[in-house]
């Protein structure tokens, strides 16, 4: 079995609902719009962690775990700009896909929950991205094939990464209950009708499109 393959595996295990069809075939389509929300994402994704190092700055573990990550998320996003000036792929703005506000939505406001709820998130949002990048890596022209074949491996350890520190963190919660809870809110958002594209949209078929690069 290839490492793509397990990475797929062990995404799918976490997915409530897979990545409609449709979604993929406009993703084929529009691989420019995808690449500069790619980009987009990379960043937020090292912010994220970045963001939980000042929050929880005495959990050593944890920041330590974090500052690996967030240096490795932003690596990637200078892979994907490098992409993005060799295809001539300009950059342009983007209005923030529906996906993270309404992770953002369920997280509850009070310790331990918090940070519980968004260590699951992070775990789920990993899950997702490997999931796609593992259905889109056979459907796009080379390099880009092999890019995002080659960042599913990356995003499953992600994957892994949050999920241990959630369940260390867990105490006496029922971190499981919980991570299916906020799953079904993740699989709602990826399967439902989306006036937008983005990489982590839902089923695109709004009457609003977007900006095109």
């Amino acid at each position: 079995m290839s490492a793509v393959s397990v990475a797929s595996d062990n995404s799918s295990s976490m997915l409530l609902a897979p990545t409609p069809q449709a979604w993929y075939d406009v993703a084929a389509e529009r691989w420019r719009e995808l690449l500069v929300d790619h980009a987009n994402c990379e960043k937020k994704a090292a912010s994220t962690a970045l963001s939980l190092m000042f929050t929880y700055a005495e959990d050593m573990q944890l920041t330590d775990r974090l500052s690996r990550l967030a240096r490795e998320e932003l690596r990637h996003f200078e892979q994907v700009q490098k992409y993005m000036r060799e295809l001539g792929v300009p950059f342009a703005r983007l209005a923030p896909s529906r996906y993270a506000e309404g992770l953002r939505r369920a997280v509850r406001s009070f310790e331990p929950n918090r940070l519980l709820d968004l260590l699951l998130c992070g775990a789920l949002i990993e899950a997702r991205s490997c999931e796609r990048f593992v259905g889109l890596a056979p459907r796009l022209a080379q390099p880009l094939g092999d890019f995002y074949g080659g960042l599913a491996q990356s995003e499953a350890r992600h994957q892994s990464l949050y999920l241990r520190l959630a369940e260390q963190r867990a105490g006496g919660m029922d971190w499981n209950a919980r991570l299916a809870e906020l799953g079904a809110i993740e699989a709602e958002l990826v399967t439902s009708p989306d006036s937008q594209f983005r990489f982590h949209s839902g089923v695109p078929g709004g009457s609003s499109r977007g900006p095109h690069p």
